[in-house]
């Protein structure tokens, strides 16, 4: 199976547990990997046999935007689901969403929840 990644995509939002992040706000990156057949696609040149970036980028960026969430991991399945819901082909994926100036005392690079989640059983 081939893979897409589309990183470093970065938004400013409202999530977190503590009542600081909800009023001010600080950035998030997310990055995906989308597990998907690519050989039909790069042997017709057809869009439709992929997945189109810009599209992806928006409906991750519609979660991270939306209403606010106290857990990163919350935004992680939203994004898992809404990918699998707006792409058919893809049969797997990842996402990594990082939080790379959390609230907490000390000295650390960030934080970051990673989840792997494979297509739902068609039925």
């Amino acid at each position: 199976m081939d893979t897409i990644h589309i990183n470093g995509m970065e938004f400013y939002a409202y999530h977190g547990a503590l009542p600081e992040e909800n009023r001010l706000g600080q950035l998030f990156t997310v990055d995906v990997q989308l597990r998907i057949e690519l050989q039909p696609a790069g042997v017709t040149d057809d869009l439709a046999k992929t997945v189109n970036y810009a599209e992806a980028y928006e409906e991750v960026k519609a979660i991270m935007e939306s209403v606010p969430v106290q857990l990163i991991e919350t935004l992680a399945e939203r994004i898992a689901a809404k990918l699998f819901d707006r792409f058919p082909l893809v049969e797997a994926l990842r996402v990594k969403l990082n939080k790379p100036n959390p609230p907490i005392p000390g000295h650390l690079a960030g934080v970051a929840v990673e989840i792997y989640r494979e297509r739902p059983a068609r039925g």
